[in-house]
């Protein structure tokens, strides 16, 4: 039989080996003495440790069944199961309770949560009745809750309405805010503010703080019409025009307007319309012309 003749270990290299078994004990000796430390600085007792090593890896294995149960289809097995119990024992939704809604027709919201009927009561999803029910124009906001056993109650929080705006072919009743709420008819929109113009949707909410510069106006002012998307043009109810300067001026020249209707009584004068787009300076035109030097002296803003 063969001999098979082993090299004995080179002096060098079983040094080097016994060298690195030597640093890697005191490498490990010292890093258990530092964390030994560590631990006996904190005023925790050994067996308090223990408990605490043992609760963590208690709850990692909790959370890695949890995954596993859910991955399976059990938690959705056990929810099922404990709706299909709540609903034999009566907890389910027999009942639609609406309140607030005032304007908008009731029907309008059973048909937004006709779905949920006799639907147990663990499995209504609460937020996403409440985005359906945001979906339609005339709700603000909404509120949805469960009442037990079979109670599903609803709380409306309606717009209100503000203006009229004027489009070509229909108008269209908005909140302050310039949404839509619904199409109305001219006897419908009565007495309400007409907003006309090419864009003047987006700028109610601009208007309503022009308007605010002068609160005693407000209630004579029948229409305002934004133009050239910088300005507006206000009609009053009697039929006259008032026309504004853009951005910031038009609020400062309102006030000199109401200023010198105190003086002059300008609403339902003999000016059918009146200019204020000239810094300090009025224009008054009357039904034939320009009006007379006197009554153009009377309007000065001067």
């Amino acid at each position: 039989m063969a001999k098979v003749s082993r090299k004995p270990t080179g002096v060098r290299r079983s040094a080097a080996a016994r060298s690195r078994s030597q640093k890697a004990r005191a490498a490990k000796k010292h890093t258990s003495g530092l964390l030994d430390r560590a631990m006996a600085a904190l005023p925790f007792t050994d067996e308090q440790w223990h408990k605490f090593f043992l609760s963590l890896i208690v709850a990692g294995a909790l959370g890695i069944a949890w995954v596993i149960a859910s991955y399976a289809g059990a938690l959705d097995y056990a929810r099922s199961e404990l709706a299909k119990s709540a609903s034999r024992a009566g907890f389910e939704v027999a009942r639609v309770r609406v309140t607030g809604a005032e304007r908008l027709n009731d029907q309008i919201v059973y048909e937004r949560v006709l779905g949920e009927q006799d639907r147990p009561m663990p499995l209504v999803d609460v937020e996403a009745i409440r985005e359906r029910l945001l979906e339609l124009s005339w709700v603000k906001d909404a509120r949805v809750s469960r009442q037990l056993p079979d109670l599903l109650r609803i709380d409306i929080v309606e717009r209100k309405p503000h203006a009229v705006v004027v489009k070509p072919d229909r108008l269209i009743l908005v909140d302050a805010t310039g949404h839509e709420l619904e199409p109305v008819s001219r006897e419908e929109a009565g007495e309400m503010l007409l907003i006309s113009g090419p864009g003047a949707q987006k700028q109610v909410g601009e208007l309503d703080k022009l308007l605010d510069a002068a609160p005693a106006l407000k209630p004579q002012i029948a229409g305002a019409e934004w133009i050239g998307n910088r300005r507006w043009n206000l009609t009053f109810k009697t039929g006259q025009m008032l026309a504004l300067p853009e951005g910031d001026k038009g609020s400062a020249a309102l006030v000199k307007f109401a200023e010198m209707d105190g003086r002059n009584r300008l609403i339902g004068g003999k000016a059918v319309a009146i200019d204020m787009r000239v810094p300090d300076r009025a224009y008054l035109r009357c039904a034939d012309g320009p009006c007379p030097r006197g009554l153009q002296a009377e309007g000065s803003a001067e």
